[in-house]
Order: C-alpha cells, then structure tokens, then sequence
C-alpha cells in the first residue's frame, strides 16, 4: 500500500485563495488519541477518483490543527499531491454549544415578547373605545338617570378589567426585556471564550486509473486533553479496596466527537522530544554594575531593584457501571507512555467542558489502620495502605473517596512523593476517642544563672469505643534546634519511635473493643535569658 505523508502544509485563512473542489466529502473520526494536552484524530472517507487529477474538500475536520502533524493515507495507486488546510470562518454559526442555547433562549423569549407587545396594543386600542363610549354616553341626554348608570357601570367594568390586563402585560414585558437583557450578557461572554470553529482541508489527488479508494487522514490538535481522577470505595475493612481509575476528556477542536473510540495517552507532545544539552558551567566573581539614580546624585548597584522593579514571588460514575469496563479496556505500557485502549464508543461535545470516560477497575488488597496527629487534629483517621501499587499506571490525581457505601471526601494521590506503600484516607473516626492533655505538674519556667530552662510535658490518651479492636498509629513530636544558643534536652519519649534528625515521634497501639491507652512524652528547652523564641509554644 502506498502511503503518503504531508510533513508541511500551506495554512490559508480565506476561501479565495482556494480553487474549486469538484467534490465535497464529510470526513468520520474515528478514533481519539487524547494525549494529557493535546489530542490526535484519525478520520476516515472513502472516495471515488477519476483518472487524472482530483480535488476533494474534506469537510467536518478540526479547527487550528497542527500542519506539521498532517497525515493523508489514499491507498495504492493514488498519488496526494496537496492538501491545503483553513478554518471554516464562513458557516453560518460558529457558536458554542451554550452560546448557542443562549441564543434560542433570546430568540424564544423575544418571539414571545412581540406577542405581550401585541396584546397591550390591542387593550390600548379597546381601552381608547371604552373611553370615547363612555364620554358618549355622558353627553346623551336621551337616556334617563338609570339606563345612563347602567351603561356608565358596564363601561368602567369593562375598562378595569382591561387596564388590569395592561398591567400584567407590561410587568410582563418588562421581565421578558430585563431577562433577555441578561441573556444578551452571557451570550457576550460566551462569544469571548475563543469557541474553536471546525475546518476544511482540500486535497488533490492523482489517479493512473478511475477507482474507490478509501482515504485515512490524521492530525493533531492542541484544544484538547484530560485528566485522571479516582473512587476508591471501602465496604468493610476485611475487604480489599476497589479503585476506579477515570480520566476527565474535554475537547474544543472545531468538531463534535461522534461514536468515536477513545485511546487516553500518558504522553504529551506539546512538551516537546528534544533532549536538553547541558553548557559548561563557568564560575566568575560577582563584579556588581554601578548605575545612576533618577536623581542623578548618587550612584547604585544593582539598578533594576533600586528603580523600583517588583517581582511576585510565587460526575460520579456508579461502581458497577466502571467494572463493567474492565473488558472493553486495553492498557498499552510497551512504550515511553501508557495508553488506555477504549472499546466502547463515546461522544464527547465540542463545548470544553469535561466528560467522564470510565478506564479501569481495580482490586487492591489492602491492611487497615487508624492514624492520629493530635497535635494538629483531634480526630482518628481511618487508612488505607496498598503495596505493589506501581503496576497500577497510576498518575497524580483527585479521589473520590466511599466508605460503606457513603460520600466521606475528597483526597489526592500524589505519585511522585510515594514511597512502596500509597496510602488513602477514608475519613474520621468518631469512634475513636483521641486527647492530647498537658502535665500543668511538670510544666515550669526557670532561670538559671543567664540561661532559661522552659520544660514541657504531654499525655495523649487514645480510646477505643468500636465493638472490634483496632491498631492506630500516633504521631507526634518534640522541637529541633538549628541554633547552638536553643539546647533541647531531657526528653521523655517513652517507647515510641523516634527520629532525632525531625524529631518524630511514632507509636504503635493495639486496642481491644472500650479500651483506653495512654503515652506520654515531654522535653526542656534552655536559650539565654532575655531571647524569646517564637514557635516554642
């Protein structure tokens, strides 16, 4: 099979530069390669061609593609001789997806509008009779006293009913008005996004012989991507963990993504192939440039701080829906990146909003345990630790987490700062009773000589008031001295863990159902009389 590939296109902005198709063809995406920025689409028509030279102009094609990544396949026998690509700035409307909702909102209610305009118009006019009527009947002297009452009675009824139906069709009008007024402001809004239009690309081909050749044509495109997100769901902690790995696809490329399969890439080609070379790294002394001030009578270092230059510094998816996934799933690791292979038709709208896509189903088995930082909160905090979790292509991202089948929060899985064991919250623990009390009998302030010595000491009280017993791991901690001035010393850390380096402290419990436990720790802290430390307390 011939394949020809168009490395570089000619980009044209206005239809008439282009010559005259003689046949226009509707391109079906096919496929969806959706990179975490980016995204390649892979169309498909096929086409008939006479002998010689044909021009097609493939319609329903993205918008803004990248030329570079241009790809027209025409199948043995078919030589592509051009193909010029240019964004269809011509349709009739080129509008979101919600600007164009807006749009049909301010086209109901002005219609609607013009029928309140019309009813008021018709009451005006049957008031405008009345009146005359009325003064009719009060010039008429014919009529004796009652049948002039009469007549003068029916006239004003009639006319209060008339300006009461005014009434509402004004206030009426008036809401219609202030409503589509605020319509006209998203609709604005809306316009301003930079909502991407679809494209063209005419091609020419040459045929040796008349044939029906299927064409395949793939580009890039960059308004596009996703991003992955988690349930993890805990019915009980004698089971393991269930993870559902799902990605967030969103797409503004110019054309609807219709039935298409989805493959979600772990690469991003925006970021570029080109490995960094690395310069020598010449040392120098720091020879500071004398500048003038605006003043012009003293001179300065370091002129762009001295003018003045500031810099800144600084939809859920049910669980058994997602299993089901599982067996229309492919994952691809061979490469330099994962890719996630979808069977499953989707339909992804050209509007940038995102749109869930399931991925996978994983069971982890996982051990269970309680943790607790009295220091900073006074709630236990059920956990889930899962090991050999490497193999799972996991990437950075929010979790959804459901334990016994309850909304408890949201989490993050943070790939690159874990260890061999990732570790979930599923939530705070009532049940799990934690205080953290200070010994006013060995707390104390002294002066000794021209030091003083400050002594402090705690104990946290865990009680376990659940109907099984549990394991809970508390933390805490004594200060760390960077200054030879600050000695912390007689430290009381019982049996727990510790780490001099961070000073951590780390204790392991087993608690049986309604049982309590109690450890303790404590430390003094000397400096020179007069110094006061800031975070000592």
């Amino acid at each position: 099979m011939h394949k020809t590939r168009i490395a570089i296109i000619t980009v044209l902005t206005g239809l008439s530069t282009i010559s005259y198709a003689q046949t226009q063809q509707k391109l079906d995406i096919e496929l969806a390669t959706v990179f975490l920025h980016g995204a390649q689409l892979t169309s498909t028509a096929k086409v008939k061609l006479l002998k010689g030279e044909n021009e097609i102009l493939f319609t329903n094609v993205a918008g803004d593609i990248n030329s570079q990544s241009l790809t027209v396949n025409a199948g043995s026998g078919v030589v592509v001789e051009s193909a010029v690509f240019q964004n269809n700035y011509l349709i009739s409307d080129n509008l979101s997806p919600r600007a164009k909702e807006i749009k049909d909102s301010i086209d109901i209610l002005t219609d609607a509008r013009s029928l309140i305009a019309d009813k008021i118009a018709v009451l005006s006019e049957q008031l405008t009779v009345l009146q005359t009527n009325r003064k009719a009947g009060g010039d008429n002297t014919g009529l004796s006293v009652a049948e002039l009452t009469k007549l003068l009675d029916l006239i004003n009824n009639r006319m209060e009913t008339f300006l009461n139906q005014k009434h509402k069709q004004e206030t009426l009008q008036k809401k219609t008005d202030e409503r589509i007024a605020q319509l006209a402001k998203q609709l604005d809004e809306e316009r301003k996004k930079g909502f991407q239009p679809g494209g063209q690309l005419l091609v020419k081909f040459y045929a040796k012989e008349a044939t029906s050749n299927p064409v395949v044509i793939s580009y890039t495109v960059p308004n596009a991507g996703w991003t992955p997100s988690y349930d993890i769901r805990v019915e009980d902690i004698n089971k393991p963990a269930n993870l559902f790995y799902k990605a967030n696809v969103y797409q503004n490329s110019g054309v609807k993504w219709d039935n298409v399969r989805l493959s979600l890439s772990t690469g991003n080609p925006q970021e570029g192939v080109q490995a960094p070379v690395m310069a020598p790294w010449n040392l120098s002394f720091y020879n500071p440039v004398m500048y003038k001030s605006r003043n012009n009578n003293m001179l300065t270092k370091n002129a762009p701080q001295a003018a003045g230059v500031m810099y800144d510094a600084g939809a859920d998816l049910k669980a058994e829906e997602t299993s089901s996934m599982n067996e229309y799933v492919t994952v691809d690791n061979s490469g330099i990146s994962t890719s996630f292979d979808i069977e499953l038709p989707y339909t992804i709208p050209n509007d940038g909003k995102q749109h869930m896509v399931a991925i996978k189903k994983y069971d982890l088995p996982a051990t269970y345990r309680y943790y607790a930082a009295p220091k900073l909160d006074k709630d236990a905090f059920l956990q889930a630790q899962v090991t050999n979790w490497e193999d799972l292509n996991l990437m950075a991202g929010e979790t959804n987490i459901f334990y016994e089948g309850t909304y408890v929060g949201q989490g993050y899985i943070d790939v690159r700062n874990t260890s061999d064991t990732l570790t979930f919250s599923l939530g705070r623990d009532k049940k799990i009773v934690v205080r953290r009390e200070q010994d006013k009998k060995l707390r104390s302030v002294k002066t000794i000589g021209s030091s003083i010595r400050e002594t402090f000491a705690y104990t946290i009280t865990v009680r376990n008031t659940r109907k099984d017993a549990i394991n809970i791991v508390i933390q805490d901690q004594v200060p760390v001295s960077n200054d030879k001035d600050i000695v912390v010393e007689d430290k009381e850390t019982g049996n727990a863990e510790y780490e001099e380096a961070t000073g951590m402290l780390k204790w392991t419990l087993n608690l049986k159902a309604n049982e309590s436990q109690n450890v303790k720790l404590g430390y003094t802290v000397k400096y020179p009389k007069g110094k006061k430390i800031d975070n000592l307390r």
